[in-house]
Formats: structure tokens, C-alpha cells, sequence
């Protein structure tokens, strides 16, 4: 083809689709490999992100058409608000809502069931840079917890996410995290 020459171009036809993103290429991990191996890194992935007043089936559909088991709750970009995960839809907390106060699951909002910012623990993106997968696995077993946030910089940002089902996949293995409450917040969130 000429260097000058433009290419061909075709009107797409009706019921032309959206391909699916295809999940990043994870190679396997050991328990000693460094753990930035197993981040998210959001300086190199857009956040999947939905809004505190939207609904928890907007959410599923999101996640669905994302292909992501969490979304960052986001009011107005970039400051985060908490965190909604495929367990908090499918959890405990949206049937106790539609039990205690007859509301349709249609109506219930992401605000309702999400974990708010304060409750998440994270870890200084300095440190993750000098430990291992052992040393993430420990943490989440520590804290009780299946996912961690990634802080960077001076104002606080979120870098990345540690998630525990990640680990798995890339480990190939499982491992069992029981959650600990570790103040009054946090017994209120697992009563709710």
C-alpha cells in the first residue's frame, strides 16, 4: 500500500456490537513474587466506577458489561466515596434492606449497601513495592479482608487494588479469609 494512500472504510450494519475487553494476561505467581505482580494498577487500567444513587441492578449490569467484580463509588470524579463489590449486591446487606423495609430490590441503591471509604483499609504503594504475594496474603488475612486499596502520593490517591480473588487465580490456590472487626464501625457494618 502507498504510504499516502488512505485506507478502505464500510458503513457498519444494524446489530453491530461492543467487543468484550478480554481480561489482562495474568501469568502465574508464587507466594514470594513480588507484590506488585498481583495489583491492579489503575495508572495503567481505567477504574470501573458507578455512582452512590444508582440502583444495584444498574450496578450488576455494570459489572457484567465491565467484566469486573467491583466498582469504585463515585459521585464526582476523581474522589472516591466506597467501594461496591459483587458480595455486597449479593450479600446480606440488600436482603436485610428488602426485609426490614419492603423495598424492592429494584429501588435499592448502591449508597445503601456499598463499603464506605472509612471502613477500607489500604497500603502505601512504597511498601507493595518491596513485598511479597506472602506479605499480601498475610495482610488480608490479618485484616480480614478481600480487597485493599493501593495509596500513592501526597494528596492520598488511590493506585491500585489488591484483590483477594486475583491472588487466587494468579496463585492458582485458595486461601480463606475470615472477617475481623476491628473497631465500633466496623461491628456496625457486619450487623447491618
Amino acid at each position: 500500500m502507498n504510504r499516502e494512500a488512505a485506507l478502505p472504510t464500510f458503513h457498519v450494519g444494524a446489530q453491530t456490537s461492543l467487543i468484550h475487553a478480554q481480561p489482562w494476561p495474568t501469568h502465574e505467581v508464587t507466594l514470594d513474587s513480588p507484590a506488585v505482580d498481583v495489583m491492579t494498577d489503575l495508572s495503567q487500567v481505567k477504574a470501573a466506577t458507578i455512582a452512590p444513587d444508582a440502583t444495584l441492578v444498574q450496578a450488576e449490569q455494570a459489572m457484567i458489561f465491565l467484566g469486573v467484580r467491583m466498582l469504585f463509588v463515585v459521585s464526582q470524579m476523581p474522589v472516591v466515596e466506597g467501594l461496591l463489590t459483587l458480595t455486597d449486591l449479593r450479600g446480606e446487606r440488600p436482603m436485610r434492606l428488602l426485609q426490614q423495609h419492603g423495598k424492592p430490590f429494584h429501588e435499592v441503591q448502591v449508597s445503601e449497601v456499598m463499603t464506605g471509604l472509612e471502613l477500607l483499609d489500604a497500603v502505601n504503594y512504597a511498601d507493595l513495592r518491596t513485598a511479597t504475594v506472602r506479605n499480601l496474603v498475610a495482610t488480608l488475612k490479618r485484616h480480614g479482608r478481600n480487597h485493599l486499596l493501593v495509596a500513592d502520593g501526597t494528596p492520598v490517591q488511590v493506585r491500585g487494588v489488591i484483590s483477594k480473588s486475583q491472588i487466587e487465580r494468579q496463585l492458582g490456590e485458595t486461601f480463606d479469609v475470615i472477617e475481623v472487626a476491628q473497631n465500633f464501625a466496623d461491628i456496625k457494618r457486619m450487623l447491618a
